[in-house]
């Protein structure tokens, strides 16, 4: 009976390490994020960051989507109870943040988004969208203890879904005081760059080169359809029209990973896919392969 029970005891210990363990692996997935702040990124790549002289902090360049679309409007209570909406913050900037306090990086960051909040609080306000689990008094604990000054409302996969989906953290979304989500910021960048980023939103002088981009994907991914290129997709070889043909399939089959997003977003998404990689060239090598139409062709087109 004593050996019995001391088997029983190990594969009780047993589960429960393996439960933590994946749990660690599931927590390090969604909190995948840059180790690196690379010092320049061109123009209209989902995790832009700015360009940097090389003997500064300060940004030379910061870019924005040349066509911003509305914000999603949410109204939820924080954790203190109070209604955060949208509506009500209308001539207001807003630095959207999606974080979580297991997430390192994230709580690195926290002390920026302190910062911009106290020394902007009249015209900029921030928002963290907590992605914990955990029940909120838990996340609200951790608020108090790392003195977090601006409200933290906790996420819901409708919120999430209406942001496009957020694959690593932290995320943030930034918002012009017109109500305008200008960029999308993923990993932890120099409060240089975060406190030029909340001047522009504000509309206050910037001190950096402005740069536009169009938003194929890198802010919403809904906005992948209007593409042209792909994230380790290549085109080379293929008429126009055959690109056309292989985007339109891109955009229109689910991607097997389990991620739920097209063959194009996943690899706006997560360009480290292998998945989305795969079916992607298998589907432009097809169409590489078939003979483009001979002009005229069925076209009904008579002398």
């Amino acid at each position: 009976m004593r050996f019995r029970n001391s088997t029983f005891g190990l594969l009780v210990a047993g589960g429960a390490i393996l439960l933590v363990c994946l749990g660690a692996v599931y927590h390090a997935a969604r909190a995948k994020t840059r180790a690196d702040t690379p010092t320049t990124v061109r123009a209209g790549q989902n995790a832009a960051a700015p360009q940097q002289a090389s003997d500064s902090n300060a940004p030379t360049s910061l870019s924005f989507a040349a066509d911003p679309e509305v914000v999603p409007p949410f109204a939820m209570k924080d954790l203190a109870g109070e209604v955060v909406s949208t509506s009500a913050l209308k001539g207001k900037a807003l630095i959207i943040n999606f974080w979580a306090t297991w997430c390192g990086p994230c709580r690195e960051e926290i002390p920026e988004m302190v910062a911009l909040q106290s020394k902007y609080k009249g015209s900029l306000q921030v928002i963290g969208i907590s992605e914990d689990d955990g029940p909120p008094d838990q996340v609200a604990k951790f608020v108090q203890k790392v003195g977090i000054n601006y409200p933290v409302v906790m996420y819901t996969d409708a919120l999430e879904k209406e942001y496009g989906g957020v694959s690593a953290l932290p995320t943030s979304f930034l918002v012009t005081k017109d109500g305008r989500v200008v960029q999308k910021d993923v990993g932890v960048y120099p409060l240089e760059y975060y406190d030029m980023q909340a001047r522009y939103l504000m509309g206050m002088p910037v001190d950096a080169r402005i740069e536009t981009f169009k938003d194929t994907g890198q802010i919403f991914l809904k906005n992948a359809d209007k593409a042209s290129q792909l994230p380790g997709v290549s085109f080379a070889g293929l008429t126009a029209a055959q690109q056309k043909t292989a985007l339109r399939r891109l955009n229109a089959r689910e991607c097997n990973c389990g991620c739920k997003l097209t063959l194009a977003e996943c690899r706006i998404n997560d360009t480290t896919c292998p998945v989305s990689a795969s079916i992607a060239e298998k589907i432009v090598k097809g169409i590489r392969a078939s003979k483009p139409a001979a002009a005229g062709a069925k076209s009904g087109v008579t002398r």
